[in-house]
């Protein structure tokens, strides 16, 4: 086969990103062009935003381009972002002949981002300079190789993409449900049941108040040491990592738990957990709550960071995750989070929350239509998660080249 080896410095140029200081932070506006910081590329969000007609454009990252982490988190890979490029990145430009996905492929390599780690330096956090980049081996075949290998591996992103939008449209539809019965009160039969006020507003009559304490008992994860997190063995362990910003919970790249713990801190399918620990200031986790998906393992332990949330006799687990979820509760209980550097909730705090119940009957309903859409939710995630195995099975094998696919018939993407 014809493939060539050679460095990054040889195929590509680089385009650092924007820096911020105290003279420019007039750049950050209310509504502008979307800054990239890594902790946005990572969860996808959109927090902060740039004055679009005083930033310089050779900034503005198009779908296209690859934008690579090098500073703190290095060697993390992203495209198809539009936005203005923060400093802790650079955007990767292929010269001719070199596929912009290919090398974005090349890139998602475990080896490949281990030996970028490697090669940062730095004090206070590591950081991936321009020279040492360019040095990274490169290896490569000819251009239509090169997008037929990229087109394969794209089409498993495709797969799980339409999975996760199906997964987002379930979970939408389950909030429109719960907010239109139990917040809005247009239940099934509403029309026939009068309104009485309430120290919480007005609810339908014979809705009584309630604490979360009352219909659910809490348990907090386990306490842990670096030793106790292991590649190989033990338990999946659940932590703040795993959860994501919109609610959902990621079950990928979890580390193992080895060491004693306690039935109260494990969690299996269909358990609620909620995070009273966040790492960032602006709330974005704490009080979040997440309901633990089909795994592949059935039993997985907690950290400390998370909170078990457990149903009492005659409360509908769909029920009970739809009043931490999709009612004002999250708003309401993450104030209560204080700490310098890192938000600590006190668990109390979530049992002391107050709400009316709805008569067993239609939370019966309720749970019985949202049990439906958890169970699609859960076949979704677990094939994307046989989907995500498979594709990084194939990455190497297809990048060195031991699968050959120069003879194949493969469709190519147009370029946008």
């Amino acid at each position: 086969m014809n493939w060539k080896t050679t460095t990054f410095g040889e195929v590509v140029k680089l385009e650092q990103g924007l820096a911020f200081n105290k003279k420019n932070n007039y750049l950050i506006v209310d509504d502008g062009i979307p800054l990239l910081r890594i902790t946005d590329l990572i969860n996808n969000t959109e927090s902060k935003f740039v004055d679009r007609n005083k930033v310089p454009l050779k900034f503005l990252s198009k779908p296209t381009d690859i934008i690579f982490t090098r500073t703190g988190q290095v060697g993390l890979v992203f495209k198809g972002r539009v936005g203005i490029v923060h400093n802790n990145c650079f955007r990767i430009i292929p010269f001719e002949g070199i596929d912009p996905n290919y090398v974005y492929w090349y890139l998602k390599q475990p080896s490949v981002i281990e030996y970028a780690k490697n090669l940062a330096g730095g004090v206070a956090q590591p950081d991936l300079g321009h020279d040492a980049f360019k040095s990274i081996s490169f290896q490569y075949p000819p251009l239509p190789t090169q997008q037929k290998i990229a087109a394969i591996l794209s089409t498993y992103d495709d797969l799980i993409e339409n999975n996760t939008r199906r997964i987002k449209i379930l979970e939408e539809m389950a909030q429109m449900i719960y907010r239109e019965w139990f917040v809005n009160f247009r239940f099934p039969g509403y029309e026939g049941i009068p309104m009485m006020e309430s120290e919480l507003g007005l609810v339908p009559a014979g809705w009584e108040k309630k604490k979360i304490s009352d219909v659910a008992n809490l348990f907090r994860g386990r306490s842990y040491g670096s030793d106790n997190l292991v590649e190989a063995g033990g338990l999946p362990f659940l932590n703040l990592k795993c959860l994501v910003r919109d609610g959902g919970f990621r079950s990928s790249g979890i580390k193992r738990y080895q060491g004693p713990y306690k039935e109260t801190q494990t969690a299996t399918e269909g358990d609620i957990v909620i995070a009273v620990t966040d790492m960032t200031q602006e709330r974005r986790f704490v009080a979040h709550a997440a309901r633990i998906p089909r795994m592949e393992e059935p039993l997985s332990v907690l950290s400390m960071d998370l909170v078990k949330i457990v149903p009492k006799e005659g409360i509908y687990s769909e029920y009970l995750y739809g009043i931490l979820r999709y009612s004002p509760f999250a708003d309401e209980i993450k104030q209560h989070a204080n700490g310098v550097n890192v938000l600590h909730l006190n668990p109390d705090r979530i049992g002391e929350y107050e709400f009316h119940i709805a008569p067993k009957e239609l939370r019966q309903s309720y749970s019985e239509k949202i049990g439906s859409y958890q169970e699609m939710c859960d076949i979704l995630q677990l094939k994307n998660t046989n989907l995500r195995r498979t594709r990084d099975l194939l990455l190497p094998k297809l990048i060195s080249g031991e699968i050959d696919v120069s003879g194949l018939d493969i469709r190519i993407p147009e370029a946008l």
